[in-house]
C-alpha cells in the first residue's frame, strides 16, 4: 500500500543505508520491503512514535533486517520462494512433530544427529528442539533463563555441529524448530550485567526501579506465575540496587519492549535462528510482552502489535519462517495471537491448543467428553491460514485453563471441579491411578497446576508396580486414545519425547539442588535407550505403544480430510462418554472421516442415525480406517470398546 509519511521515511532510509548494504544485490528484500513498510511502518509508529528517537531507530530497524538478508544462506532463500508460492504448505496432514531437550534425548547434538532414523520409523518430520542456549547452572528455568541468545550451551554442542544436524534433518525433509525467549533473559546475561553496572542504555532494556513505589503499583493487578518458588513480581538486586520486574523466577529479568531498542535487539536474535535453518521458531511468553500499570501485564493489545511487528520484519528477511506463540491463556485470549484477520495468520500462523489439552486431561478424569465437548464448541473458529498445535502433554506443568463458563454450562462447580481433577492426578482421590504432582500451588487461592509423565498420569507406572495386566492394557489404550485425537483433530499433531515408548516419571531430580523445587523436572527425562530398544520385542509396553502410534501417523499421512483447512464439524449427542466430530476433505466434501472416541471404562454404543443425519449414507458399510476393520454392530447401533477411538469412512468410497 502506497502512503506518503511512510514511504517518504523509506526512501529517507534507503538514502542513508550503510555504504556496505548498498553494494549488495538485494532485490528480493527491496520488493518485500517496499510492500511491507506500510505496515512495518505503523506498528514501529504506533508503539514508539512519541519518541524523539523515532527515524534513528527506524533506521536500525531497517538496517538490521537487510544485514540479516545479506547473510542469509542461499538454499534458504531459495526456501522462502518455494513457501511463498504454497503459502498453505504447513495446514497439510503429513506435518507430525515431536518435541524434545537434546540432552535428555540424546545427550548432545551429535547425539541427536545419529537418531534421526529413530524419527522416521516413527513418522516425526517436524523436530522441536527446546532451549539449549547458554543459561546459569541451577538457574536456568528448563532452558529458559537464557544468558547468551546467539551461543550454544558446550555440554550440548556447537553451531557448527547444529549446522551439520541441519543438513541431515533438510535431506530427510524433517522440519526444525527452535525456541526464542523474548519476553526475558537471565539475570547474568551481558545486558543485565551492564544494566547492573550502571549503564544507562542497558538499564533501560529492563524494569528496574530504585523504590518500592512503581513496583507496588505494578503488584495490586499482576498475578504470581510461581507462587510457591518465586511469591511476587519484582527482586531486589543488590549489585543494581534496584527492583527488577522478574515476572517468572528472580533471576530472570523482564524485557522493557516500550524500547525501541529492545524490540530491534530480538528482532535480530529472531533473524539469527531463522538463519541457522529454522523453518519454524517458538515465541516463548508472548502474552507477556507489555507492561501496563492497573493490567494483569498480559495479553495487552500492544503485545499483539509487537507479534504483529515481528511477523512483518520478519516477512521481509525470511518469509519461509512460520511463528509459534507459546501463549498458555484462556481460551479467548489464545485465538487472539493468530492476528485478528479473517485469513492471514498476521501475528504466529501457530499456536498451543492449550484448551485442547487441558480438556482431553479431564476428559479422562471425569470418563466423560461433557467438558470436552462444551469447550471445544465454545473454542473460536482459527483463521484460514492459521494452525493449531495439538499436544498431550509437553515440558511444561498442566494448567486447568477450562473456561468457568463452560464448567457451569456442564452442570459442574468451578472451583470443586478443578480441585477434583488436582486430587485425581495427584493421587489423592482414591479411585485414581495417577502418579503426579501439583506445581505451582498458591495456598491463597487453591490454584494450581499438574506435574507428571504422560504414562504415569495415565496409570501406567501404577499398574507395571502391581504387575496387572488389565491396569497396563487399560494404560496403554488410554495413551492411544489421547494421541488419536491430536492426531485427527485438526493442527499438527506435537508428541513429548519419551511417550511414545511409555516413559514414566523421573524422581532423579530430586537429587539436583537446582531442580528439587520444580516438580515439571519429573517428566523432563532422559531416554533410557537400551529400554527404547524394546519396541522391538512384541508384546512389550514399548512396542505396544510405538508400534500403534506409527501406524495411527502412518493413515493420518494418507487421509486429506485431517489437513487443516476449518474441516471440522462437531457433533452433539446424547452419550456424554463419547466425542464424535467428523473431518471432511475440502476438494472432496463427501470424502468425510468419523472420528468417534468412548473415554469410558464401559462399552458405549452410537446410534448410526447420527451419522445419517450428518451425512454418512451407507452407515452399515463403515471401516474404521486405523485398524482397517468394519466396527462391530449392534441393532445398528455402533459398539465402542471401553477407551477405544474408530477413525471411521464409508468403505465405498
Amino acid at each position: 500500500m502506497y502512503e506518503q509519511v511512510s514511504h517518504s521515511l523509506l526512501n529517507d532510509i534507503l538514502l542513508n543505508l550503510d555504504p556496505k548494504i548498498k553494494q549488495q544485490n538485494i532485490r528480493y528484500f527491496y520488493t518485500r520491503l517496499g510492500a511491507n513498510f506500510y505496515a512495518i511502518h505503523s506498528l514501529f509508529e504506533t508503539l514508539y512514535g512519541h519518541r524523539d528517537d523515532f527515524k534513528e531507530q527506524a533506521q536500525c530497524l531497517v538496517e538490521t533486517m537487510a544485514k540479516r538478508y545479506i547473510e542469509r544462506d542461499n538454499d534458504l532463500k531459495h526456501t522462502d520462494l518455494e513457501r511463498e508460492k504454497d503459502h498453505n504448505w504447513f495446514l497439510s496432514q503429513k506435518w507430525v512433530g515431536m518435541a524434545l531437550y537434546p540432552d535428555g534425548f540424546a545427550h548432545n547434538l551429535p547425539g541427536l544427529k545419529s537418531k534421526l532414523h529413530y524419527f522416521q520409523e516413527l513418522g516425526v518430520n517436524m523436530v522441536h528442539i527446546m532451549p539449549m542456549l547458554q543459561c546459569p547452572q541451577g538457574e536456568s528455568d528448563g532452558g529458559y533463563a537464557v544468558s547468551d541468545f546467539k551461543h550454544i550451551d558446550e555440554r550440548i554442542g556447537s553451531m557448527e555441529e547444529l549446522a551439520e544436524l541441519n543438513t541431515e534433518l533438510k535431506k530427510r525433509e524433517i522440519l526444525l524448530v527452535l525456541d526464542v525467549v523474548v519476553n526475558h533473559t537471565s539475570n547474568e546475561h551481558e545486558w543485565a550485567q551492564k544494566a547492573r553496572a550502571g549503564d544507562a542504555k542497558y538499564q533501560a532494556y529492563y524494569y528496574l526501579f530504585n523504590n518500592r513505589e512503581v513496583p507496588d503499583m505494578f503488584e495490586e493487578t499482576m498475578p504470581e506465575i510461581f507462587p510457591e518458588t518465586a511469591p511476587g513480581n519484582f527482586t531486589w538486586d543488590e549489585d543494581a540496587q534496584h527492583w527488577a520486574m522478574t515476572v517468572f523466577n528472580e533471576y530472570q529479568w523482564d524485557l522493557n519492549y516500550s524500547n525501541p531498542a529492545v524490540f530491534i535487539e530480538m528482532l535480530d536474535i529472531i533473524l539469527f535462528w531463522s538463519n541457522q535453518g529454522a523453518d519454524i521458531v517458538r515465541l516463548d511468553a508472548v502474552a507477556f510482552l507489555w507492561k501496563k500499570i492497573g493490567s494483569t501485564c498480559q495479553n495487552e493489545r500492544e503485545a499483539h502489535l509487537l507479534l504483529q511487528l515481528f511477523k512483518d520484519c520478519c516477512q521481509v528477511v525470511a518469509p519461509g519462517v512460520l511463528f509459534i506463540a507459546e501463549a498458555i491463556v484462556a481460551p479467548v485470549e489464545i485465538i487472539k495471537y493468530f492476528g485478528e484477520d479473517a485469513i492471514n495468520a498476521k501475528e504466529c500462523e501457530i499456536a498451543y491448543n492449550a484448551t485442547l489439552m487441558a480438556l482431553l486431561w479431564d476428559a479422562i478424569a471425569t470418563k466423560n467428553a461433557k467438558l470436552l465437548y462444551q469447550g471445544i464448541k465454545s473454542l473460536p473458529d482459527k483463521l484460514e491460514r492459521a494452525t493449531w498445535l495439538n499436544y498431550v502433554r509437553c515440558h511444561d506443568d498442566i494448567g486447568l485453563g477450562f473456561d468457568d463458563n463452560d464448567i457451569v454450562a456442564v452442570n459442574y462447580q468451578p472451583y470443586e471441579h478443578r480441585k477434583f481433577i488436582l486430587d485425581y492426578y495427584s493421587g489423592a482421590y482414591g479411585d485414581s491411578d495417577a502418579r503426579g504432582c501439583l506445581f505451582g500451588h498458591n495456598p491463597k487461592t487453591g490454584d494450581a497446576r499438574i506435574s507428571g509423565s504422560l504414562g504415569s498420569l495415565v496409570g501406567l507406572e501404577t499398574a507395571l508396580e502391581l504387575n496387572d495386566e488389565v491396569k497396563i492394557d487399560i494404560s496403554i489404550k488410554r495413551i492411544l486414545l489421547l494421541h488419536s485425537l491430536i492426531l485427527s483433530f485438526g493442527g499438527i499433531p506435537l508428541l513429548y519425547y519419551g511417550d511414545e515408548v511409555g516413559t514414566l516419571n523421573d524422581p532423579s531430580y530430586l537429587e539436583d539442588e537446582g531442580k528439587a523445587d520444580d516438580s515439571r523436572w519429573m517428566h523432563r527425562p532422559r531416554i533410557d535407550w537400551d529400554k527404547a530398544e524394546r519396541r522391538y520385542q512384541n508384546g512389550t509396553v514399548e512396542y505396544r505403544i510405538f508400534t500403534a502410534l506409527k501406524k495411527m501417523i502412518a493413515v493420518r499421512k494418507e487421509i486429506g480430510s485431517f489437513a487443516d483447512f476449518n474441516n471440522r464439524r462437531l457433533i452433539q449427542i446424547e452419550n456424554p462418554h463419547l466425542l464424535v466430530f467428523s473431518r471432511f476433505d475440502i476438494q472432496h466434501h463427501a470424502s468425510h472421516v468419523w472420528v468417534v472416541v468412548n473415554f469410558d471404562a464401559r462399552p458405549q454404543y452410537l446410534d448410526l442415525s447420527i451419522l445419517e443425519i450428518h451425512g454418512t449414507h451407507a452407515s452399515a458399510h463403515l471401516k474404521d480406517l486405523y485398524s482397517g476393520d468394519s466396527p462391530a454392530l449392534f441393532n445398528q447401533q455402533l459398539v465402542i470398546p471401553p477407551y477405544h477411538f474408530y477413525w471411521l469412512t464409508n468403505s465405498g468410497l
